[in-house]
């Protein structure tokens, strides 16, 4: 109680799992929060966005308790507290500081999964169908230009109760775009897994909305939060119904038996599954939960440990499901040529069209950097592109990576320069920051561990030598391409599934659309390609040099004429962010 005005504390119990307490004032300390809305949502929005500590004590358990009574609960602010329920506290939170009395006001998104008001339903086979709708374009290979969504980035990135964290922080330093990260943290047993996310264009107004978009994605990536995994069974017990993950890749043998806390893939051992659609086959389709939700099973469950490859957001599932076939063609596309160690031709700069990008590569070269584009197309006809931001003189800071994939070679290019315009010049700052621990990685490549090491460790000049397969000697340099235009995205994706599923691959697709996203207009999919090359992040958890797909590929491409042999493979780490 503050005065005679009932209150709730924060802070005592984990609101994350405690059942629901309606409130109109919640208290933490010297700050008393009053909201209109649901105060439960409030109450898991607030505690999601607090110090790993804090959150640690409520979440994991302890002796948390409150320390007595607040010794802010004066007359004149018991007064002002009444005054501002009385009036009405109106749209989102009035965050009142009791020693001061100054009132902020934050908007709250409300929470999916709150016990309270949530919007979770059970999934279901009948919700996997995927219909492809005419989704005319607005945008380049979007139906939907970034300011038309109802986007309030201080909703989602704010210290009070941001539903994707605490705030954005803008790289007011950055020589090349403009950036906007944030982060926020979601909870895996005793561990607590901070998500980082953030745009990056050349304003920081569009580099803010898009990293929220990202966010939101990776959010909608890590685990089911619009429906609720209801299928745990074995895969002998499914039967067609459902994705053999082995179609998808596993680790060697010498890796499980090295981690046993990572188990094996048993065809007999239950785990869970969730709907998708295949869009081949035309209809649905179980996957394990795991190989689509990178965060949500159980570590018993674990056999891969995949990443948000194959998941994008768009104005509709056509766009997301777009962008994630994209994606996952890229990354595929550029495994090919890493891990098959294959020159490819170079593109001629001249003929980049678009001002912005040639403006940004000549950006880059005030820096120092030479940006190189490949052609990286290898099996379908779906122009990638790999980008290659090289340090003129050889210093820290070397080299960076980036790809894109798109129907329109421009569009693919400006996607590739965009990653390396951002990526090199952080590079060479993370790369000298790091120097010591990076350096003991070019000798022992079990040391690259996770996403972060691989971009940084081709920061040093010790590993040009293994792009040098790449970066010298190609077999010469082609043009960019035609354009490729076209008015509605649902013939784009048919397009691709068409050149996809000639070759025999499925493409399943998961809807993984969030609550939070629907009420934008927005829509995210995860994209399955079972046969293509799946990226990992940390060198022993590579799946892909070990792949059929690696030794076949450029043989049925027409660029042998055998097998690619053990021997010829690169086992080197990939340098993809």
């Amino acid at each position: 109680m503050i005065g005679d005005i009932e209150t709730a504390a924060l802070g005592v119990r984990d609101e994350l799992s405690a059942p629901a307490r309606p409130a109109r004032v919640l208290v933490h300390g010297h700050l008393a929060l009053l909201t209109e809305g649901c105060s439960t949502c409030l109450a898991r929005r607030w505690q999601a966005v607090r110090h790993k500590d804090l959150r640690d004590a409520l979440e994991l358990g302890g002796d948390t308790r409150a320390a007595g009574d607040t010794p802010y609960g004066v007359p004149f602010a018991v007064d002002f507290l009444r005054a501002l329920l009385d009036t009405g506290v109106g749209e989102g939170v009035l965050q009142v500081d009791l020693s001061t009395l100054r009132v902020t006001r934050v908007p709250l998104v409300p929470d999916p999964e709150c016990s309270a008001c949530g919007s979770e339903v059970a999934d279901a086979r009948e919700l996997a169908t995927i219909e492809l709708v005419a989704t005319p374009k607005a945008a380049p290979f979007r139906g939907r230009n970034l300011d038309d969504y109802p986007l309030n980035v201080e909703a989602f990135a704010n210290p009070v109760c941001g539903a994707l964290g605490g705030g954005l922080w803008q790289d007011l330093t950055s020589l090349s775009t403009s950036p906007a990260v944030g982060s926020f943290s979601l909870r895996s047993g005793r561990y607590l897994r901070e998500t980082l996310y953030g745009g990056h264009t050349d304003g920081y107004r569009g580099s803010s909305r898009v990293a929220v978009l990202e966010g939101l994605e990776r959010a909608a990536g890590l685990r089911p939060r619009g429906k609720r995994t209801t299928v745990t069974a074995t895969l002998r017990e499914l039967g067609p119904d459902a994705l053999d993950p082995r179609e998808c890749g596993l680790y060697t043998d010498a890796f499980y038996d090295a981690n046993p806390y990572v188990h094996r893939f048993d065809p007999d051992r239950p785990i869970t599954w969730v709907w998708g659609w295949s869009l081949r086959d035309r209809r649905a389709v179980l996957v394990p939960e795991i190989l689509v939700y990178y965060h949500a099973a159980t570590v018993d469950e674990r056999f891969v440990q995949e990443t948000s490859n194959g998941c994008a957001s768009g104005g509709s599932l056509v766009e997301a499901v777009y962008h994630g076939l994209m994606e996952a063609i890229e990354r595929d596309a550029f495994l090919l040529t890493w891990y098959g160690k294959r020159p490819l031709p170079e593109i001629d700069p001249q003929s980049i069209e678009r001002p912005q990008a040639r403006m940004m590569i000549d950006r880059l070269a005030l820096y120092g950097y030479r940006a190189r584009f490949f052609d990286t197309r290898t099996t379908f006809d779906i122009p990638v592109v790999t980008a290659v931001a090289v340090r003129e003189d050889g210093g820290l800071g070397t080299m960076a990576f980036g790809g894109g994939a798109s129907l329109d070679p421009q569009t693919a290019l400006s996607a590739a320069l965009c990653e390396i315009a951002t990526d090199s010049v952080m590079v060479r700052l993370r790369s000298g920051a790091d120097e010591a621990r990076l350096r003991r990685m070019v000798d022992d490549f079990s040391r690259v561990q996770g996403l972060h090491d691989h971009p940084l460790l081709y920061g040093l000049p010790e590993m040009a030598e293994h792009a040098a397969f790449l970066l010298e000697g190609g077999p010469g340099v082609v043009p960019l391409g035609p354009a490729y235009e076209s008015g509605d995205l649902r013939d784009d994706l048919e397009l691709c599934l068409k050149t996809v599923t000639a070759q025999g691959f499925d493409v399943i697709a998961v809807d993984q659309t969030s609550p939070e996203q629907r009420d934008l207009g927005l829509a995210t999919a995860s994209v399955v390609v079972p046969g293509l090359l799946p990226i990992d992040f940390g060198w022993l958890r590579q799946r892909a040099p070990y792949a059929s797909r690696l030794r076949t590929a450029f043989r049925g491409a027409g660029l042998l004429d055998r097998d690619l042999r053990d021997d010829e493979i690169h086992f080197v780490p990939h340098p993809f962010p």
